[in-house]
């Protein structure tokens, strides 16, 4: 039996990834910060020696983009220093990685669908700190992944449909209209990720989101209408609500056919929340 071991095992897309892997005939290790801290190189380095995987697929990240802003150095030791000290386990013993990263890492001035091979320039030090734990990976894992993501929900964190939908009893509710990008259910992003492990595809990295395209506004006006809730819904401007960290304007990916159209992802995703009771 493959052996795979995860980390951000207890986060939104960790909860729904191990039992995706199990259920294609994976032995699951998972691990947070309790089982390995990342950001403890000899830690890092005894688990997967004892363990021995054939795949580590890292999901544990610093993800707080507006706070990063004022704590670099927090989000540069989870995203850039605990990513390469997996990325070296990794190549000591000759397994795979899987680094989990995101459109962030692109300035977002583009027109086009932006292409795994396209220049980065993030804008924000998230951005920054994921594209250096990319680098990282690189250089010192030659058997990898890096999945780029973007507007990431799930069932098992907080999102922005689940934000939408408690907000849709406001006399007016206003999103942001001017940031186009592709939304990810994260059993899209699962799915994704075993489609590259289980086929063998090229090391390298590759775009694993949504297919298709909207805005935020968009993505709110759809997740009311799957719902069936009518909302007073206004389109804004990123002027309009300033935050601490710019958001690339267009952070469209190509993602070459590996997911589903984003609205039909989000179908499944609102029938599984009304099924669990959400």
């Amino acid at each position: 039996m493959k052996k795979a071991l995860v980390t951000g095992a207890n986060g939104m897309l960790g909860q729904d990834l191990c039992p995706i892997l199990e259920a294609n005939g994976y032995q699951v290790i998972r691990t947070d910060v309790a089982e390995m801290n990342i950001t403890n190189a000899i830690e890092v380095d005894n688990v997967i020696s004892t363990q021995k995987p054939d795949v580590v697929i890292h999901c544990a990240a610093y993800t707080n983009v507006d706070k990063a802003e004022e704590d670099i150095e927090t989000a540069r030791l989870i995203n850039k220093i605990g990513s390469e000290n997996i990325a070296k386990a990794c190549a000591k013993n000759d397994c795979t990685m899987v680094c989990v990263s995101t459109d962030y890492v692109f300035a977002g001035n583009g027109t086009e669908p932006y292409k795994p091979t396209d220049a980065t320039a993030p804008l924000n030090n998230y951005g920054l700190t994921k594209f250096e734990g990319e680098e990282a990976v690189r250089n010192n894992c030659p058997k990898h992944y890096i999945t780029r993501t973007s507007w990431l929900y799930g069932i098992h964190g907080k999102n922005f449909v689940e934000t939408m939908i408690s907000l849709a009893d406001k006399p007016e509710l206003k999103v942001v209209d001017d940031q186009i990008g592709c939304p990810t259910w994260t059993v899209e992003l699962s799915n994704g990720i075993l489609k590259l492990i289980d086929a063998k595809k090229p090391y390298g990295t590759y775009h694993v989101c949504g297919s298709g395209v909207t805005s935020w506004y968009g993505f709110a006006k759809e997740i009311f209408a799957q719902c069936g809730i009518n909302v007073n819904l206004k389109p804004c401007t990123t002027d309009e609500f300033p935050r601490p960290a710019k958001r690339p304007a267009y952070s469209v990916m190509d993602n070459n056919g590996i997911c589903r159209d984003w609205k039909e992802a989000l179908k499944d995703y609102i029938n599984l929340r009304q099924k669990v009771g959400k």
